[in-house]
């Protein structure tokens, strides 16, 4: 099966499409036991973190029972304005009753090859030997870059490394990022994507056309591939 698709008239639209997936997934997830996200950074998501600490759907997440990551991080301290954790934390983290135990952000305070391993130890701790997400929300770059996977990598794809330190993206920094055999292990993968400036690239890794955009590495192994696109984003993307 290929992946879904659901295209919302505004970037503000698409926002609250997702933020209610979220909820969705959250309140399944829970009800079986827990709900284990890994959830991503840059400027597209952030309407969507907020709606998350505000009514209606903050009173149907179970927060209780939610283990969040993320999906990368700039090796930036918390309080840079680059931290994706640290506008997570804003923007709804220190709105809701979360304890720290259920919040795990990348670490960034130690060497990028320690840090991994210490970020796929708390993976393995929370998650078991053989961690599944419940939800893993990716952005997009305009140049195919998905989490911390950027063009002229190869891709990783030894299963037994979830975590990987690399250098890139613009500013091109040391990062942390989950790897394609983690990310592909979870039970939906999401892809957040909003803006014309987006199009050309959700044209090209909806084609699949090109093997070198490293969005074109998550293909969920048995769970569902789910793109939220406002229309500019998916203007250049021919209708099924």
């Amino acid at each position: 099966m290929g992946p879904e698709r659901m295209i919302f008239d505004d970037a503000d639209a698409a926002a609250r499409g997702g933020a209610a997936l979220v909820a969705d997934l959250a309140q399944q997830a829970a009800g079986r036991g827990r709900f284990a996200a890994a959830i991503s950074g840059g400027s597209s998501p952030r309407p969507l973190h907020r709606l998350l600490a505000a009514p209606p759907l903050f009173h149907r997440i179970p927060w209780t029972r939610v283990d969040l990551f993320w999906a990368d991080e700039r090796m930036v301290p918390a309080d840079d304005p680059a931290s994706n954790f640290g506008a997570a934390r804003q923007d709804f983290i220190g709105s809701v009753p979360m304890s720290p135990s259920q919040v795990h952000p990348m670490p960034t305070h130690a060497e990028p090859e320690i840090a991994a391993a210490d970020y796929q130890r708390q993976i393995s701790n929370t998650l078991g030997p053989s961690p599944v997400f419940d939800l893993v929300m990716l952005g997009l770059g305009s140049d195919g870059h998905t989490a911390s996977l950027f063009p002229g990598q190869p891709e990783p794809a030894d299963p037994d490394v979830w975590v990987l330190p690399v250098v890139g993206g613009s500013p091109s920094v040391a990062r942390l990022t989950l790897t394609p055999p983690l990310i592909n292990h979870a039970s939906v993968v999401c892809f957040f994507v909003t803006g014309a400036g987006k199009a050309d690239a959700v044209r090209n890794v909806l084609a699949a056309a090109d093997s070198r955009l490293p969005a074109t590495w998550i293909r969920p192994a048995n769970g569902r591939l789910l793109w939220i696109l406002d229309r500019a984003a998916a203007s250049k993307v021919k209708e099924k």
